[in-house]
């Protein structure tokens, strides 16, 4: 049974959905003002490990995922980290988003609402909250959540009533003036928090089993939807909060004020494969914050490149059963918080075992792609394949 460490508990705990034979994944999407950098696309790649394990797991996965579109204001100056005005602009960067995607193997969720297209149920959860007495309307037409009508605040990140303020669920602005929407309250824009509890809900219902994000959303955001979400139910929603660690690159935070910002595509002008990112991912513990280099990648895309040319070499050899063993200790460190490290290792160590024959070195690599998803077959049959390099 797959075990996850949740940030509520501070623990590693099974996974136990609500609903047998299920499982229902949320995870905060991109926000589509700037381009989406390589660290930003590990909270989708945390996202994938987990619903492909359920799914090797024989769960039925349900995912959601929202699309941040309205929180920039059309005609608005871009702010210092690269933002960009403009429905055009939120478009463009919304599908390089989902090519990244496509290009690391990252399955796209079942529901995936855009916030702009998802107003709807956001004026309905802050109406909710305002008759149940967790909101407050201000004489200028904002609506906000009263963080001290929610007890439990502070479970989830630690951080108290006492080092917070109330937050806005709808923000009054004048027609005419940027991104707005008519709500009973006025002209305004919905508070990010209302996005994710409203989109959340709406799409996978209630309880969600995991909900995960970057370790950067925590606080305030995963805590505000928290209390959001769970003042409207009357009870948790969300079973397991799961959040995957910072990355920086080369010793600095990706930001344009850092000047360090890496996409994607960079990997292609150097000539790394994109799937060279997810295996560099995969060599560490996801909670942990990371110092990504070039270098690193590089290595990952020689480790792709050479497990390719080994699986297709092995794929002309009479196919065998799978090495149990060795597929255990990789299905169990997968289900162990997704320790991708060790389950690496249990290839490497495959890999070199001159005892094991090649077809059932095939038949395990290939298995093993199914959760690792790096195209490990893609060269078989491709062009006569030459001998790997020791």
């Amino acid at each position: 049974m797959l075990r996850l460490f949740d940030t509520r508990t501070q623990q590693v705990a099974p996974v136990e959905p609500a609903h047998r034979g299920s499982l229902r994944i949320y995870t905060c999407g991109p926000t589509t003002y700037r381009a989406a950098h390589v660290g930003d696309l590990r909270s989708y790649l945390l996202a994938d490990l987990i619903r492909r394990t359920a799914e090797r797991a024989q769960l039925l996965v349900t995912s959601g995922q929202d699309i941040t579109d309205a929180r920039l204001a059309d005609g608005a100056e871009p702010d210092p980290d690269g933002a960009e005005p403009g429905r055009a602009g939120r478009r463009r960067h919304e599908a390089a988003f989902r090519a990244d995607c496509a290009a690391l193997n990252v399955r796209p969720a079942d529901s995936m609402p855009r916030a702009s297209e998802s107003i709807e149920p956001m004026i309905e959860l802050i109406s909710k909250l305002l008759e149940t007495g967790h909101a407050y309307l201000t004489p200028a037409g904002s609506v906000y959540f009263d963080a001290r009508s929610f007890p439990s605040y502070g479970e989830l990140s630690g951080n108290r009533l006492a080092q917070h303020t109330d937050w806005v669920l709808w923000q009054a602005a004048p027609a005419g003036q940027g991104l707005t929407w008519m709500g009973p309250w006025g002209t305004g824009i919905p508070g990010w928090h209302t996005e994710c509890s409203a989109m959340s809900l709406h799409d996978l219902g209630d309880p969600i089993d995991v909900h995960t994000g970057g370790i950067g959303l925590r606080f305030p955001h995963h805590e505000n939807v928290r209390a959001q979400s769970d003042s409207v139910t009357g009870h948790e929603v969300v079973r397991n909060w799961v959040h995957g660690g910072q990355v920086r690159f080369e010793g600095q935070k990706m930001a344009s004020s850092t000047g360090t910002v890496v996409l994607l595509g960079d990997l292609a002008g150097r000539g790394l494969d994109p799937l060279a990112l997810r295996l560099a991912f995969a060599e560490y513990p996801y909670r942990q914050e990371i110092d990504l280099t070039w270098t690193a990648l590089e290595t990952a895309d020689a480790t792709v490149r050479r497990w390719r040319q080994r699986v297709a070499e092995w794929a002309n050899s009479p196919s065998r059963p799978m090495c149990a063993h060795y597929v255990a200790d990789f299905l169990g460190a997968f289900d162990d918080d997704l320790n991708t490290p060790a389950a690496l290792r249990v290839l490497r160590a495959l890999e070199e075992d001159s005892e094991i024959p090649p077809g059932s070195k095939f038949e395990t690599f290939a298995y093993a792609d199914q959760l690792l998803a790096l195209d490990l077959a893609r060269d078989i049959g491709r062009a006569p394949v030459p001998p790997a390099r020791p």
